[in-house]
């Protein structure tokens, strides 16, 4: 039987990291890294698309691309015919500033990311970073799908995502159903108070039920 076994070489050159694939029948694929971390995992990347689909895709767009190319792109190209798009155009600007968005694709790790959710934590709450990390995700999705990036997994959907703070419930005190009727009545939208108020009619009828009434 033919081997066709992969071979994967990580070796110190001239200061750098080289990463080399070979498997016999095929061009072999290298590449330089800064990092003997990102060495290794470039070369696991191809060697796990070889054992996949039997062939080395076209690492080079995802070699070039950072995150803020991406971003940039889905920002312009999807974000604009969705219906939240005021938000999530807003959301990747802000993430746009983040040093997170220097990372080419093919070296973002979930480690990246990671930090990237702990060091926003400090700052804004867990909905936000949830929010926040679901469209990087959605982003490289569409990059692997539609936008031929190769990356042999979305390293986001391996992150955890924090925990959301639990909601609370409270009750209308003193005049403040009677200003939150007045101020629905005067807004844009026709029937919020009529909502308003249908929401608020099995509640009354409970509480009747609660009061004894002495014959």
């Amino acid at each position: 039987m033919e081997d066709i076994d992969t071979m994967a070489t990580i070796r110190k050159l001239r200061g750098r990291w080289q990463a080399a694939v070979r498997r016999k029948g095929m061009q072999p694929r290298s590449k330089s890294f800064d990092s003997k971390s990102d060495a290794e995992r470039w070369a696991r990347s191809l060697e796990a698309e070889l054992d996949r689909n039997g062939a080395l895709p076209d690492m080079r767009p995802a070699e070039s691309m950072t995150l803020a190319q991406l971003l940039t792109r889905y920002r312009d190209e999807v974000s604009p015919s969705k219906r939240s798009a005021v938000t999530e155009i807003a959301r990747i600007n802000a993430i746009l500033r983040r040093p997170i968005c220097f990372r080419t694709m093919t070296t973002l790790s979930t480690a990246d990311l990671a930090a990237y959710r702990d060091e926003r934590l400090k700052t804004v709450a867990p909905a936000t970073i949830i929010r926040e990390l679901n469209t990087i995700s959605h982003a490289i999705d569409t990059a692997r799908r539609e936008w031929s990036i190769h990356v042999a997994q979305n390293p986001c959907k391996l992150v955890r995502r924090p925990s959301p703070p639990k909601g609370r419930t409270r009750r209308l005190e003193g005049n403040e159903e009677q200003l939150l009727l007045a101020a629905a009545d005067k807004g844009r939208v026709p029937y919020l108070q009529p909502l308003i108020e249908l929401e608020r009619f099995p509640r009354s009828l409970s509480r009747c039920g609660e009061v004894s009434v002495d014959p």
